[in-house]
């Protein structure tokens, strides 16, 4: 008579109660928190409502995304160069980048954007001017030197010695085999550097890099200590006329969040883009 195996035990799914628990307790919260915003009329969601799109405010919208766009892409190019240069065999390169981190990341943005706006205390005229010569072009530094320009140079540079950690950080991150064949088939540096270190790096330097922008999305906040133009600035402009302060403060959170999210979904997008060889590689070895 054949000997029946026993059967093998049917394993059940752990229960977690006070998964459930905190749930509810969490939505709760949340309801009551969302029905308190929705029936306070301190709020005043008619303003809300009526300057959200109002013609000033998608301006100072306008001028926050531009401001990030540029001040991101002059970070980026001078953060590369920044890296390249703290990486260097040259003492004078690498104390020049070690310099500019230590001062652009030690000095708050705000002191930068208060000091470039304020340039001309120390030099009212910049250009060019050689003594015993006629040659003498300068221009006022208030003409040059607009709110916006103070904006752009004070938060491209603050914003590049970032970025120079962050590239110096991918560039280190990819295998030194790399670049030996690389000059093994007769490459040169700056080759290395464009074939095949840069691109091998990015998927390293991408997702901080989204960080960073979103970061750069709301430091424009700050250029409304100098009249620049940005989102923030148009809403002080309007509240300090008709005195809703809070209803202008939600507009501005309100396109703060929506571009925030914007930027948040085209980071995922880049770096599934920049990963996806890796990825595969990735679940190959793990498969062999």
């Amino acid at each position: 008579m054949a000997v029946q195996e026993p059967a093998e035990p049917m394993l059940l799914p752990p229960r977690h109660h006070w998964r459930a628990v905190a749930a509810v307790a969490v939505s709760v919260v949340l309801a009551a928190f969302v029905a308190s915003l929705a029936g306070n009329p301190n709020m005043q969601w008619d303003v809300v409502g009526n300057y959200l799109f109002s013609g000033q405010i998608l301006d100072g919208l306008a001028n926050t995304i531009i401001l990030t766009i540029l001040c991101m892409a002059i970070a980026i190019v001078l953060g590369i160069i920044i890296a390249i240069m703290a990486m260097s065999g040259n003492p004078v390169l690498y104390w020049v980048a070690q310099a500019y981190i230590w001062f652009f990341r030690g000095v708050p943005l705000l002191v930068q954007l208060v000091f470039w706006f304020n340039l001309a205390l120390l030099w009212p005229r910049i250009g060019l001017s050689l003594p015993f010569t006629d040659i003498d072009y300068t221009i006022s530094t208030n003409v040059l030197i607009t709110s916006f320009v103070a904006s752009v140079l004070g938060l491209a540079l603050h914003e590049a010695a970032y970025m120079a950690e962050i590239v110096r950080a991918g560039l280190l991150g990819v295998d030194s085999g790399q670049s030996e064949a690389g000059r093994s088939l007769g490459m040169s540096d700056g080759q290395l550097l464009r074939r095949i270190i840069l691109p091998q790096a990015m998927r390293i330097i991408v997702p901080p890099t989204g960080n960073e922008v979103i970061s750069m999305l709301k430091a424009t906040s700050l250029v409304a200590f100098i009249a620049g133009g940005d989102l923030m600035t148009a809403v002080q402009n309007v509240y300090s006329h008709n005195f809703r302060v809070m209803p202008l403060l939600i507009v501005a959170s309100i396109w703060y969040l929506i571009v925030t999210t914007l930027a948040t979904f085209l980071q995922f997008y880049l770096e599934k883009r920049v990963g996806q060889g890796f990825s595969s590689v990735a679940s190959r070895s793990k498969r062999a």
